[in-house]
């Protein structure tokens, strides 16, 4: 199968398609991220097409994919409409797309709002990453152009060290973090406490350590 990996960050999703035998494509729009990409790629001896570009303007033909998927990336774009039809736009008829956002009652929404009171107001034509964890909202994206529309929810439990060594990784390696601690500048220091404070109050671990879990809702559309 021809696999699409739209925002695929440092491939979380593309390498376990390459290791099943597709022809895999990785699209981000922060090249540093892509960088991690080719070197666990190469790590690992496999082959990907990794490609810098946008979510809302994907750089490839349409119906040139089996599969299309994007793990907590394409959610990011500003125009959900514009980044939903390319999704369906670049699927072949009979293929399917698959995608994983964050809950807004997780916490994963915690920390959208946290991130959202330090930066300015959302232009009228953008919507917020939180809306495609909503069941109503990809309804209203995707009904009217694929075939069905299917549901889960589903967490994941993240540990680490301590709560400050996992917002250190997340400022390091997270694309939206890395571009919101670029536009704040000196700023990002009381962002950066806040965020901390958002996963110690989440924290399940009483040694120090850090456990918890996110929740997340799958969706697949079948062209």
């Amino acid at each position: 199968m021809d696999v699409l990996d739209v925002a695929t960050g440092t491939g979380n999703a593309a390498l376990p398609a390459v290791r099943r035998g597709a022809r895999v494509t990785g699209l981000d729009l922060v090249p540093e991220l892509l960088d991690v990409a080719r070197e666990r790629v190469a790590d690992l001896g496999f082959e990907v097409d990794w490609v810098e570009g946008d979510a809302e303007e994907l750089p490839f033909e349409g119906a040139s994919f089996d599969r299309v998927l994007s793990t907590f990336g394409h959610m990011f774009a500003p125009r959900h409409e514009r980044a939903a039809a390319e999704l369906v736009r670049v699927c072949r008829p009979g293929g399917a797309i698959g995608f994983c956002c964050w809950t807004s009652d997780g916490v994963g929404g915690r920390l959208f709002s946290t991130l959202g009171s330090y930066m300015p107001p959302l232009p009228p034509f953008a919507s917020p990453p939180s809306r495609w964890g909503s069941e109503d909202h990809i309804r209203k994206l995707l009904a009217d152009n694929v075939s069905s529309l299917e549901f889960e929810r589903h967490a994941i439990t993240f540990q680490d060290d301590s709560p400050e060594t996992w917002v250190t990784l997340m400022e390091e390696s997270a694309g939206p973090l890395i571009s919101v601690r670029t536009d704040l500048g000196n700023e990002w220091s009381a962002l950066r406490a806040d965020l901390l404070r958002v996963f110690e109050e989440a924290n399940a671990a009483d040694d120090g350590s850090l456990r918890f879990d996110q929740e997340y809702q799958l969706t697949i559309a079948r062209l």
